[in-house]
């Protein structure tokens, strides 16, 4: 599919829409450092039941990086706009990581516009080892480039099992990823403060996680699921914090009866 320009405060971002006019509309947003291509086993599947709007988030794949430290008010901000620019009055979201976090925060923000969300590999508060991280990570990209965090991102986003090609997909993405968006990503992440809201949330959540994931561990998530109504939480055994990529059939397994409940 053509890809579309969407404008949004300071920046670009490119999306793609996929699958049949008519059908419910999709938004899937990505994680930190990778591109709406992260979701392309998916789309098989998903569009089936959706048609599908994805995005690269602002700073990656061939979305503009504005200047400056981001937050999460902006990148709800954008995920709205993309909604908004197809002409997509309500959504079922999916987000992995970073686009999990922005997804809680478009339904507690804008609950009309999300019937429902999965929110994959995520979490909702910023301890301080976690904003630690992210500090570390930020100064090592003003220093030398996304290209150095190639090696570590991929130790926490595939089991040691991973077969080497989703892990070369990934690699590719993590490179192309501007030091711009990296950073005023992780800015962002480091003031992350979801958690003592999620009690508010209306639209239905399914919380998803790898069993393996040490950067949003399953015992996170399990706190966000008991905080969240009704929200339920599924663990995928073997696999860690990209799971979409590194075991499609068992992620789209674990999504089947998601996919199609849709009333």
């Amino acid at each position: 599919m053509t890809r579309i320009a969407v404008p949004v405060a300071g920046a670009t971002l490119s999306a793609q829409v996929d699958g049949a006019a008519g059908k419910p509309w999709l938004l899937l947003s990505n994680s930190l450092a990778a591109d709406l291509t992260m979701w392309d086993d998916q789309m098989a599947t998903f569009t089936r039941s959706h048609r599908v709007v994805r995005y690269d988030t602002r700073g990656h794949g061939q979305s503009t990086a504005s200047d400056g430290a981001y937050d999460f008010d902006l990148l709800v901000a954008d995920m709205l706009a993309v909604l908004d620019h197809v002409g997509a009055e309500q959504a079922d979201v999916i987000g992995l990581s970073l686009g999990g976090m922005t997804a809680l925060g478009l339904g507690l923000a804008y609950p009309g516009r999300v019937k429902r969300m999965v929110v994959c590999d995520a979490r909702a508060d910023n301890p301080p080892p976690f904003v630690q991280g992210w500090i570390d990570r930020i100064a090592v990209v003003q220093d030398k480039g996304t290209g150095a965090l190639v090696e570590g991102t991929l130790a926490r986003w595939f089991t040691a099992a991973c077969d080497e090609e989703p892990k070369a997909r990934a690699a590719a993405m993590i490179r192309s990823t501007s030091a711009k968006g990296y950073i005023g990503c992780a800015h962002a992440l480091m003031g992350l403060d979801y958690l003592r809201h999620l009690g508010a949330m209306q639209p239905r959540v399914q919380y998803l996680v790898g069993a393996e994931d040490r950067g949003a561990p399953k015992e996170a998530m399990a706190a966000m699921a008991a905080a969240t109504p009704g929200a339920g939480l599924i663990v995928l055994e073997g696999l860690a914090h990209i799971p979409n990529m590194e075991d499609p059939q068992a992620f789209q397994a674990a999504l089947a009866d998601w996919l199609e409940a849709l009333i």
